[in-house]
């Protein structure tokens, strides 16, 4: 195998800005458009039907996409697609404090294009009212099930904490290979089946971030929780999982690492020549 090389900061930054803008449109795209969709009866057919996907499905679609984004920029920026992932990994000394920023920039922007995107088309239906319809996160009368404020951030600082305990050990050198993005996936599927109806989940400052201005109706009021409680439960996970599990890795950054001679073709070799056929 050849040597890694870590991938230069700007293509890092391009793949957290693809991968968190996957994110955002393919899990609130789902919430948006398919979660409780009814399809329109045809004279004389009787009362509409229920085709959406519900709560199972919309969990399964923020999985799905960490899953197949880790798989196909993983290898390029570490995958983390969410600013308090990238702090978690950061107090766990996975991952250095410099870069912090660019990845958080990255990150949210990423989402708000995805946000915007997710306006826009929405908007392409006749009578559309993003207020409120935009799948934005909330507490007491903006959380799906009434759920108080002190409930919100409780579940926000525990599942984030999870997840970030998750991310660290299917990271770690002993783990499997190849199946960290399953892992990660699989638990983020969790966790949105477990906290959908307690504040449509965040987890995930970018993913608040994304859709709470087009929403409106309160969520940009509230969107300070859905930063700090995401970070402050990915810090306990950074801070502690090393001395929970006695697995220290603090030598190695979950960030890019690709091999050096995918990066540039070699010399002598043309990449537009024709192609090799067995």
């Amino acid at each position: 195998m050849g040597a890694m090389v870590t991938p230069e900061m700007s293509k890092r930054l391009l793949a957290e800005f693809v991968g968190t803008f996957w994110l955002v449109f393919g899990g609130c795209g789902s919430a948006i458009f398919a979660a409780g969709y009814l399809s329109t009866p045809t004279l004389g057919s009787g009362a509409p039907v229920h085709l959406g996907i519900g709560f199972l499905g919309v969990a399964l679609a923020f999985g799905l996409t960490v899953v197949t984004m880790a798989y196909a920029v993983g290898h390029v920026s570490g995958a983390h697609f969410n600013p308090a992932v990238t702090i978690g990994l950061t107090v766990a000394k996975r991952f250095e404090w410099k870069d912090v920023p660019g990845y958080v920039a990255a990150q949210v922007l990423g989402g708000l294009a995805a946000g915007g995107a997710l306006w826009a088309i929405a908007r392409g239906r006749d009578l559309f009212d993003a207020t409120g319809n935009m799948a934005a996160n909330g507490f007491a009368e903006h959380s799906p099930g009434g759920y108080s404020m002190f409930a919100v951030l409780c579940a926000e600082v525990l599942l984030t904490m999870f997840f970030v305990y998750v991310i660290l050990g299917v990271t770690r050198e002993s783990a499997p290979t190849g199946f960290a993005p399953l892992a990660i996936g699989f638990c983020l599927t969790l966790i949105h089946l477990i906290s959908i109806p307690i504040s449509n989940t965040s987890v995930n400052p970018a993913r608040s971030t994304a859709v709470a201005f087009f929403n409106g109706d309160g969520a940009p009021g509230q969107l300070w929780l859905f930063w700090v409680a995401p970070i402050v439960g990915a810090a306990i996970a950074g801070a502690t999982f090393h001395l929970i599990t006695g697995v220290d890795r603090r030598d190695r950054d979950i960030s890019g690492a690709v091999r050096a001679e995918d990066v540039v073709v070699p010399d002598g070799v043309d990449p537009d020549a024709p192609r090799l056929t067995t």
